[in-house]
């Protein structure tokens, strides 16, 4: 499955958490993400698993769009934080077959 993100832009009041970020990572490549502390990491998770909308941008999963196909994409991608906790904007039901 490929995944593209195309000028995704988030911000947290005054703080960017990321500012026009774009790749592609091809179907069949393995792809890592590493930095800092602070660096956005986990918010590009966030967006790409569907649990937060990017301010600006798209991004897809295969050929669904992380807005559009929520639902789908949700179906078939699973996100483990390194901290992990129950999301506040799912319902139990959500988070349940979210992480299960």
């Amino acid at each position: 499955m490929s995944l593209t993100v195309s000028n995704i832009s988030k911000s947290y009041k005054n703080v960017k958490a990321l500012e026009n970020i774009s790749f592609k990572v091809n179907e069949g490549e393995l792809f890592g993400l590493i930095g800092p502390d602070g660096a956005g990491k986990t918010t590009l998770f966030r967006i790409l698993t569907t649990l937060l909308f990017a301010d600006e941008g798209t991004a897809s999963v295969g050929s669904l769009d992380v807005v559009e196909n929520y639902k789908d994409i949700r179906k078939n991608i699973g996100y483990m934080p390194g901290r992990f906790s129950l999301y506040q904007d799912l319902t139990v039901e959500e988070n349940l077959n979210f992480f299960a």
